[in-house]
């Protein structure tokens, strides 16, 4: 199943590696990504594929965005199907 994490916070180095390593920790694959620093905020769009036999997608939404607030990074992760129904006309 694929989905979409979105990171936003305060630039400071070693996001992108917190990031990667939660989602190696749960053999999550980082398909693509983009980021943009703007001003002294950071921001980043993934593309992830999380294994089927992985915990409840729930589960893996609560642990990444606990993850992220414990760092002052707001993370989002949402279903790709979801995400382009949002985005479709």
């Amino acid at each position: 199943m694929r989905a979409v994490i979105s990171v936003v916070g305060k630039d400071k180095p070693g996001i992108l590696a917190f990031i990667a390593t939660k989602c190696a920790e749960k053999e999550i694959n980082i398909v693509d990504v983009t980021q943009k620093v703007l001003q002294d905020l950071f921001t980043m769009i993934m593309i992830v594929e999380v294994p089927s036999n992985q915990d409840s997608f729930r589960t893996i939404v609560d642990e990444l965005e606990d993850a992220g607030s414990k760092q002052g990074l707001s993370i989002h992760v949402m279903h790709e199907d979801i995400f382009n129904s949002m985005h479709t006309i």
